[in-house]
């Protein structure tokens, strides 16, 4: 592509490349501190007393938390910019979780709703500031980059998920691993958020300088259509990241620390999927892509679930199962981000309403499940990803860009 080749010739202006550096160490750390609780949520699940529908009610808070949030997170970007909204995120998300560790290893349930009520907030503000920046900052590369930027928050999901590992086995008390990987990571998102761009606002110049506002986003049929395919793949991601460790470890029988791999080779494949996917788009185009990788994510959850009952080892159909739907769960949420993105005008609005639909499907969705995996089994309950790919197949046309 023309614009692809004139990016690669002529190097990034400064800032530009600073802010892009920047916009990836914000995916990379909020990836980083969400792994971080789903590396202890068997810890979690265990100091509070809870079985899994209880433990499902909980994590609501998170979403509670988002969904209050996100719908005006737009509207604050806009006043604020994209900086300080993140900033301000980035401290409700973490001391947050700080409360929410502290509550879960003195066993006091209300302290920990509180504190992942808040950490919610702050992801919600967080992720769509990023997201917003994120597209402003694709926009005027002039060539496609989201997929990396989330290859990058699943980069910091694998970091996050083997610091887990390690810290598992090493038998670190949870309150201490939360507490110091939250002031980690917030003292350096808050210092690399100062390179970011001012995105573009919403609104649109009217006669005289006036500023008007055109018709709402959430009345669009393609920014709508957009953000039911995004909330399709969003459910995916997310029911991987809430319920697949402890669905093989509760499912296959398995220690703590192999539920936890399996979940950084899920992230594992999913970043290689966000990596390389940006070829697949530029050769095959979006809805081709994501038809594949819808039909990846089905196949993949069907092996994760129903690889015991497969002739032969269990542990290969498994290990493939999860590298599928890993791959499978790539692309649908950054290139929704992209396609929202793909009219300038009211870019910021447009992935403000897609981010929303998307994180609340991503956060509200898995925790849900809880309910259902009490009544039929926490590794059962994977299954419900390949119901959400028929969805997700219909709606992928809208990613398509206008003419």
């Amino acid at each position: 592509m023309s614009a692809t080749t004139d990016v690669r010739r002529h190097p990034l202006a400064p800032g530009l490349l600073a802010a892009r550096n920047a916009v990836a160490a914000s995916f990379v750390l909020n990836g980083l501190v969400f792994a971080s609780l789903v590396s202890r949520l068997p810890d979690l699940r265990e100091g509070l007393s809870l079985s899994n529908g209880s433990l499902g009610m909980l994590l609501l808070a998170i979403a509670g938390g988002s969904l209050v949030a996100l719908p005006s997170t737009g509207r604050v970007i806009e006043r604020i910019g994209a900086t300080r909204t993140v900033r301000g995120g980035v401290l409700a998300d973490t001391v947050g979780l700080s409360v929410a560790a502290l509550g879960a290893v003195t066993g006091q349930l209300p302290l920990a709703a509180v504190g992942l009520f808040v950490h919610g907030i702050g992801i919600g503000v967080w992720d769509v500031a990023m997201n917003v920046e994120a597209a402003e900052v694709e926009r005027r590369m002039a060539r496609t980059v989201m997929p990396r930027f989330h290859a990058a928050w699943s980069a910091g999901s694998f970091l996050g998920a083997g610091i887990g590992i390690l810290v598992v086995a090493l038998n670190v008390p949870m309150l201490l691993h939360l507490v110091g990987a939250a002031v980690v990571i917030g003292v350096v998102a808050w210092t690399t958020s100062a390179r970011f761009l001012p995105a573009e606002p919403a609104a649109v110049a009217g006669e005289g300088g006036a500023v008007r506002r055109g018709p709402s986003p959430w009345r669009e049929p393609r920014t709508l259509a957009i953000g039911l395919m995004v909330l399709c793949f969003a459910m995916v991601e997310g029911t991987a990241n809430d319920w697949l460790t402890l669905g093989l470890i509760d499912g296959y029988g398995v220690e703590h620390w192999v539920g936890v791999a399996g979940f950084a080779l899920f992230v594992v494949a999913m970043t290689a999927g966000r990596l390389y996917g940006p070829v697949l788009l530029d050769r095959y185009g979006r809805p081709a892509t994501l038809w594949g990788s819808a039909a990846l994510a089905a196949l993949g959850a069907v092996l994760t679930v129903l690889g015991g009952a497969l002739p032969g080892p269990a542990l290969p159909f498994v290990v493939l199962g999860v590298l599928l739907w890993g791959l499978g769960a790539a692309l649908g949420f950054p290139v929704g981000m992209s396609a929202a993105a793909d009219e300038g005008e009211r870019a910021a609005a447009r992935v403000s309403v897609v981010s929303t639909v998307g994180y609340g499907a991503f956060l509200a969705g898995p925790p849900l499940l809880g309910h259902l995996g009490d009544r039929i089994g926490t590794l059962e309950v994977l299954l419900a990803v390949t119901a959400l790919m028929l969805p997700a197949a219909l709606s992928v046309l809208a990613t398509r860009k206008p003419a």
